[in-house]
């Protein structure tokens, strides 16, 4: 799946976020598993998703144990990386990002003890993640209107 030309590996991640007291948003990083950089939670789309949103929002809660709501119908944004497996072989993946607004964190989920996760305002996440797009993204968020 690497080289050029090649159509990039589809993901899908969740911008977990909430309104602090003074109005502005609040999003949540968590760490990769592997390198420990800051990260959305996101994943791959299995059999039990209906939807791309369906994708995100539960890798949110496998990586961070997030509950919470997709807010809109559609991608805030995406970004892309290149993932290296196991194996050693790198795939170019296109991570399309969905916000979810947090309404708690469970006790207990699939990646506890595996992940660090931090609250910050977006422009602060943006500093701390390594993606160039994924950077962009966050210091621009702004929650998307519900309907």
């Amino acid at each position: 799946m690497s080289g050029e030309g090649t159509r990039p590996a589809r993901q899908f991640a969740a911008l977990p976020f909430t309104i602090g007291s003074d109005g502005d948003p609040r999003i949540l990083l968590v760490t990769s598993r592997d390198t420990g950089r800051w990260v959305l939670p996101k994943g791959w789309p299995d059999g039990a998703d209906a939807t791309d949103a369906d994708t995100a929002r539960r890798e949110a809660f496998e990586e961070a144990g997030i509950h919470g709501e997709i807010v809109g119908l559609r991608e805030v944004g995406a970004y892309r990386y290149v993932q290296t497996g196991k194996d050693g072989v790198a795939v170019n993946c296109r991570v399309g990002v969905f916000a979810l607004r947090v309404s708690g964190l469970a006790k207990t989920w699939p990646e506890k003890g595996q992940r660090v996760l931090r609250w910050c305002a977006p422009k602060q996440g943006a500093r701390l993640v390594q993606e160039p797009e994924l950077a962009a993204l966050l210091s621009t968020f702004k929650p998307p209107v519900e309907f």
